[in-house]
C-alpha cells in the first residue's frame, strides 16, 4: 500500500478543526501508479508528517536548497572536517550532535514511548503546541542564520524567513526546536532575516545593510557573503518603511529598518496556517490592559498561562527580538482574515483575502 498524507482542511465554522487525510489505499479506486512520484506544489509545511498548504512559498529541508537541521554535522564546513567529532572538536559550543529534542514536557511515560518510538499522531501534538514565537535572526539572510544556528550555536528552529519571503522549514513541527528556552516544549519558532534593533550607544551594522537609492532604500546584501544567496534570483529588496523605526522594547529605545513587504506576506499567510492547525495557539499577540502591544517580557505567570503569538522579548529579559520595527497589527489582522475566509480545495493555500495596506511611513506603531 501507498499512503499519502494530503493537505488539511479548514472548517469554514471554527478555525480550530483540522484534519488529515490518507487518500490512496492500495489499487482500488485510485489513479496513482504504484512507484509513481508525486512532486509538492510547494507552498507546503511538514506537521508531524502531513503536508499543509500555507499559500506562500516553502522551501522543507528535504528539497534542494532547504537546510537540514537533522543532520549531524555541520553544513558549512569544509566536508572532511564536518562529522561531529571534528566538529565537536573545533566548535567548542557543539554540545550535542542533535540540535533539537522531543516535546515530552506534560506526556505521561506511556506517551513518551509511543512518540519516541513511533511518532506523534496529529492530535497529541495539538494538544502541546499553544505559542509561535517569533524571533529576528541578526543574520541578515537564512542561509547565514542556518550557519550560525546549526553549525556554531547548537540551536534550532523550525523555520527561517528569508528577505525575499521564502520560507525554510529545517524540522517537521513534531520536533522540540531550541531557539525559545522556557517555551520550546509548547512553542513553533521563526527566524525572520532582519539585522536587528539598536540603541544609540551600540554599534550598528545597519549602514552596511541599507542604501539610499532615489528617495527609496534598498536592502544591499553586503558583498562578503557571496551571491545567488537567495532563493529568487535577482531580488532587488526595500523594507516596508524606508526610514528606521525608532521604539521601546524591554525599556530600552532601539532603532530598527522594517522587514520587507515579502516577509510580511509569507508571515501572515503562515500564521493564519498554524492558528488553523493548532487550535491553541490564539491568533493574536501579548496586549496590555488597553489592548496595546507589551513590549517587555511577561511576568512567569503571565507567560505559563499565554497562548498565542509572541515574540522572542515576551519570553527572556535579555532579548529584543523582534524588536520595534514588527508590524504586528498587519500579520495578527491579516491572518484574522484568512481564518474567516472560506477555502477553496480544502486548503488554507487557497484562501483569497482583501489586502491590508502595510504601514509604509517611517512612523513606529
Amino acid at each position: 500500500m501507498i499512503f499519502v498524507p494530503l493537505s488539511t482542511r479548514v472548517s469554514t465554522i471554527s478555525r480550530v478543526c483540522f484534519a488529515a487525510a490518507v487518500i490512496c489505499l492500495g489499487f482500488s479506486g485510485c489513479a496513482t501508479r504504484t512507484g509513481k512520484i508525486e512532486k509538492r506544489t510547494g507552498d507546503e509545511i511538514v506537521v508531524a508528517g502531513n503536508f499543509v498548504h500555507t499559500g506562500t512559498r516553502v522551501v522543507t529541508w528535504m528539497e534542494p536548497g532547504g537546510y537540514d537541521a537533522y543532520r549531524v554535522e555541520r553544513r558549512f564546513a569544509p566536508f572532511k572536517e564536518s562529522d561531529w567529532d571534528t566538529s565537536h572538536e573545533k566548535v567548542k559550543d557543539l554540545r550535542s550532535p542533535s540540535r533539537y529534542s522531543l516535546r515530552k514536557s506534560g506526556l505521561t511515560d506511556e506517551q513518551i514511548e509511543k512518540v519516541r518510538g513511533g511518532g506523534w499522531d496529529l492530535p497529541m501534538l495539538q494538544s502541546v503546541v499553544d505559542q509561535f514565537v517569533l524571533h529576528f535572526d541578526v543574520a541578515g539572510i537564512s542561509k547565514t542564520c542556518f550557519k550560525v544556528l546549526h553549525d556554531s550555536r547548537d540551536l534550532s528552529v523550525h523555520f527561517m524567513l528569508d528577505v525575499d519571503g521564502t520560507i525554510y522549514q529545517t524540522l517537521d513541527l513534531k520536533e522540540r526546536a531550541w531557539h525559545a528556552t522556557s517555551s520550546n516544549n509548547r512553542s513553533i519558532g521563526i527566524e525572520i532575516a532582519n539585522m536587528g534593533g539598536y540603541s544609540k550607544e551600540e554599534k550598528s551594522p545597519l549602514h552596511d545593510w541599507y542604501k539610499s537609492d532615489g528617495g527609496k532604500t534598498i536592502l544591499t546584501i553586503p558583498a562578503r557573503y557571496g551571491t545567488n544567496v537567495l532563493y529568487t534570483k535577482n531580488f532587488v529588496g526595500q523594507p516596508a518603511r524606508p526610514e528606521p523605526v525608532r521604539g521601546e522594547v524591554q525599556g530600552h529605545m532601539l532603532s530598527q529598518y522594517d522587514y520587507t513587504p515579502e516577509q510580511y506576506e509569507a508571515l501572515a499567510k503562515l500564521t493564519a496556517t498554524l492558528c488553523s492547525v493548532f487550535p491553541k495557539i490564539k491568533c493574536d499577540y501579548p496586549r496590555d490592559a488597553s489592548g496595546k502591544l507589551i513590549t517587555r517580557k511577561l511576568s512567569d505567570d503571565d507567560l505559563g498561562k499565554y497562548q498565542g503569538v509572541l515574540g522572542h522579548y515576551h519570553i527572556q529579559t535579555n532579548k529584543t527580538d523582534p524588536g520595534p520595527a514588527l508590524q504586528w497589527d498587519y500579520i495578527i489582522g491579516k491572518a484574522q482574515r484568512l481564518l474567516r475566509q472560506p477555502t477553496e480545495h480544502g486548503a488554507t493555500a487557497q484562501l483569497k483575502t482583501r489586502s491590508i495596506e502595510l504601514d509604509r511611513s517611517s512612523e513606529s506603531k
